[in-house]
């Protein structure tokens, strides 16, 4: 009865059908879905499938995987952010790993983090969340299950048919495949296309594009107020009350401001920026655009202030950044040119809070930068710290 449930006539159908599709994949999972991975097997054919696939069990797995702690590891964000990285694993396998270089592979980057009933007490609700990465879209369907009412296999069961529908559905498949569900369970289904004006501005395009806080996108749209930019990788707590503390001070809008291309690190991809801006969502306005260096954020926002970090003021007032002084100099005067300046928090390193008053900001450009007192903004925790904190 067992062996019949759990590997039913529709799912071979379905599984038969994924291996001829011609996506490739990469699967990340943690706490459940295992056994997707071995329907996936069990049928012929899944090397024309599947690519990779891990098993994040323990957290530090997990943080290995993502580069940061994230707040909850079983969350919509964390899937999403685990789906990103699988996305652009399935890309190096295929487009760089490969002695032959496939262009036309359609990817998929498929997560699945889950908590399920176990060998101890859980205060928690027992669910699952499935996540899917292509290259125009990234889904998410999440699952609360009844407590109680399946033993861990039949949990790990259900969550593993959800896994599969998500990959039937971003095959372009239209067999049928029934999940298990218990009157009172629902399956919460979220799909958000990568639009081409995100491709439109990694291909230059356009020079900026601002995502507004209720997701609509605007190419080239002037912003009145200040920026505040970073890689955001991930967004935290310090960076939302750093922005409030200078929309309060300054009295004006604070946007983020994140540049998609560096000149050391390379140019995001589509799903990575979108990863990125998911932070945003619901809460924030976010202005992407590729401007690295900070003359060329003041030339694209003229009259714009500029909100930093005592650690950047170092590093934008250091010669060998540059190359030479002379081209230090170069730089901010092309930032005064465009009317630009830079409001200045304090940081807290090795038990002091350094401030704008500790910089050796060259004398002819003080006029440039303003500064934050510590009664204004001070935060006395790491970089490390602020990354584990939720930011919801």
């Amino acid at each position: 009865m067992i062996d019949h449930v759990i590997f039913s006539p529709n799912l071979e159908q379905a599984i038969t059908q994924i291996h001829a599709a011609p996506h490739r994949i990469v699967f990340e999972c943690a706490g459940a879905g295992t056994l997707a991975l071995w329907w996936l097997h069990r049928v012929a054919g899944s090397s024309r499938t599947v690519l990779e696939a891990s098993d994040r069990y323990a957290a530090a797995a997990m943080i290995d995987l993502l580069g940061y702690e994230p707040a909850s590891f079983v969350a919509i964000d964390t899937a999403v952010a685990m789906a990103q990285q699988a996305y652009q694993r399935a890309f190096y396998l295929v487009h760089q790993g490969n002695r032959v270089h496939q262009t036309d592979v359609p990817l998929l980057g498929i997560a699945c983090t889950a908590t399920l009933a176990t060998d101890r007490t859980k205060r928690g609700q027992h669910r699952g969340v499935i996540a899917v990465q292509s290259a125009d879209s990234s889904s998410t369907y999440a699952l609360t299950l009844l407590r109680g009412e399946r033993d861990r296999l039949h949990e790990e069961l259900v969550i593993s048919q959800l896994l599969l529908r998500a990959l039937v559905v971003a095959c372009g498949l239209t067999v049928d495949l029934p999940l298990d569900l218990l009157p009172g369970e629902s399956v919460e289904t979220d799909i958000h296309p990568i639009t081409n004006l995100i491709n439109d501005l990694i291909d230059r395009n356009i020079e900026t594009l601002t995502i507004l806080p209720d997701g609509q996108q605007v190419a080239n749209q002037p912003f009145q107020g200040a920026i505040l930019p970073g890689s955001f990788n991930p967004f935290h707590i310090g960076h939302r009350r750093l922005a409030e503390t200078a929309a309060a001070f300054l009295q004006q809008p604070v946007a983020f401001e994140l540049s998609v291309s560096h000149p050391d690190k390379g140019q995001l991809t589509a799903a990575e920026i979108t990863r990125r801006m998911n932070h945003f969502r619901g809460r924030h306005t976010l202005i992407l655009s590729h401007a690295a260096m900070y003359q060329d954020k003041a030339a694209q926002h003229p009259g714009c202030m500029i909100i930093v970090g005592y650690d950047t003021v170092t590093r934008i007032i250091a010669p060998h950044y540059y190359g030479s002084e002379a081209a230090m100099y170069a730089s901010l005067d092309r930032i005064r040119a465009n009317r630009c300046r830079f409001l200045v928090a304090g940081r807290t390193r090795d038990g002091h809070f350094y401030t704008l008053d500790d910089a050796a900001i060259p004398p002819a450009f003080h006029d440039l930068f303003i500064g934050l007192s510590q009664n204004d903004f001070r935060i006395d925790l790491s970089s490390t710290d602020l990354r584990q904190l939720d930011t919801n």
